[in-house]
Formats: structure tokens, sequence, C-alpha cells
């Protein structure tokens, strides 16, 4: 589980996340949809312990992120959109046991997860090839496997879709179903309110650092009186960019 308790973070004077708390349950996904600028990456990066909070704290599957940052490291794992941060000259099977041993994952284990990620995500014929020779859609599924090796309780996906065409979006949504079916817990954001329904279980709407609603699609529906989560987001969000 995840629970975030008043989280704030600013840059100098700009307030890029203020004071924002919600739950995520084991095996739920909480979607986070906002603007760009609206505070979603940073959210992000701190619960995944890339940023210091300014204040306020989370508690990833027991472990405080303020107290205890490596513990939350080592439960976690992060996918983000557009660039797939992999090493070009290192194969696909290196690339996802660089993070293995990263997370301190013995040998012996970590051949075999590699052996059983192959496997789930067809990427015999390019596993032994270099990622700097793979497709967008490849390079994608070696990230995947890549952010799930050492079997994280916690899943954070940044705009994972961004950039990709029906096949691989297809796939990323598989991916994190899969994650949700094993009982993970799952942040995703997304510009995308279709995959925001499909995938989500509860959704927070962010504008300029702030959770200005929270709740699930048909409570979002119903509180606003709209027939699609667009419009709750127009009327939560659109009519503020201005001010």
């Amino acid at each position: 589980m995840l629970e975030v308790k008043n989280l704030s973070k600013a840059f100098g004077n700009v307030i890029a996340v203020n004071n924002i708390s919600f739950f995520v349950g084991k095996g739920k996904v909480f979607g986070l949809v906002g603007e760009n600028g609206a505070g979603k990456t940073t959210t992000i990066r701190l619960l995944a312990t890339m940023l210091k909070p300014t204040s306020g704290t989370a508690v990833l599957g027991g472990h405080d992120l303020v107290r205890e940052p490596e513990k939350v490291r080592g439960i976690v794992g992060i996918l983000f959109g557009g660039e797939s941060g992999l090493y070009d000259r290192l194969t696909a099977a290196e690339n996802i046991a660089y993070f293995g041993e990263l997370n301190n994952m013995d040998k012996h284990t970590l051949k075999e997860r590699i052996k059983q990620l192959t496997k789930i995500f067809e990427m015999e014929e390019y596993i032994n090839r270099k990622t700097g020779s793979l497709s967008k859609g490849m390079k994608q599924k070696v990230a995947f496997a890549r952010s799930i090796v050492h079997n994280p309780e916690i899943m954070l996906f940044d705009e994972p879709t961004s950039g990709l065409d029906v096949t691989a979006i297809r796939n990323v949504h598989e991916f994190i179903e899969n994650c949700k079916n094993e009982g993970k817990t799952i942040i995703f954001s997304s510009h995308s309110m279709v995959e925001i329904e499909k995938l989500c279980d509860k959704i927070g709407i962010i504008h300029k650092g702030k959770l200005v609603d929270v709740g699930t699609v048909s409570e979002l529906l119903e509180k606003h009186n709209e027939n699609t989560l667009e419009n709750v987001f127009v009327k939560l969000v659109g009519d503020k960019n201005e001010s």
C-alpha cells in the first residue's frame, strides 16, 4: 500500500507539489491527471526518492519516505514515458541484469528472473541484442522488464505510453493490468482520459501542485454533474489555467 501525507515540494519560490494527500491500496491503480507542469512528474519523483520533500512524507509498503528512503527504493519499480533510459551499448538482458544487481539480487535468482521476463514479454528474438539496435516498442518491453525485475510491491508509471504506437500502448496497458492482478500498488499518470478511465480504480486531478479532487470515475461524474471525465477535468482545471 501507499499513503501520501501532506507532501510538498518547492523549488525556490515555485511550489511544484502543494500539500497533497491520498491513499492507494494493494492491487489498486491510482491515476494522476493534470496539465503539463501540474506536478504529476514531481510527485512521482518524490515517491521514487529521486527528490526530497520540502515537507510532509509518504509511507510505501510500511516504509517512511523521509526516514527510510533506501528501504523505499528496494520496493518500488519506476517506468517513465519518452526516453527509456536504457544503455544502448548493453544487450537487453544486460540492461535488465544491471538494474537487478542495483537491487541486490543474487546471480542465480536474477538469471532465472530474466528468463521468466523474457518469456512473459516475448523478447526471445532480441534479448541478447544491443538495445541501440532495437525498435521503440522493443525498448519499451525491455524497460518494462527492467522496472519489475526485482518484483517490487509498488509501481510508479509516469506517462508510460508517451510517443508509443497503438500496439506498444496495448502492451503497456496489459503490463499494468498484470501488475494489478499480481497485487501491486500502482501510481499512473497520463494525459489520456481514455486510458485513465480504463486502468484506474481512483483518480486524483492535480492543478498547480494541488489535488483539486479525488474519486472514482463514477464519483467524479456524479459530484460534478458531468457525463465524461474530460468535462470534469475542464470544469476543475480548464477555467483556472488563466489565473
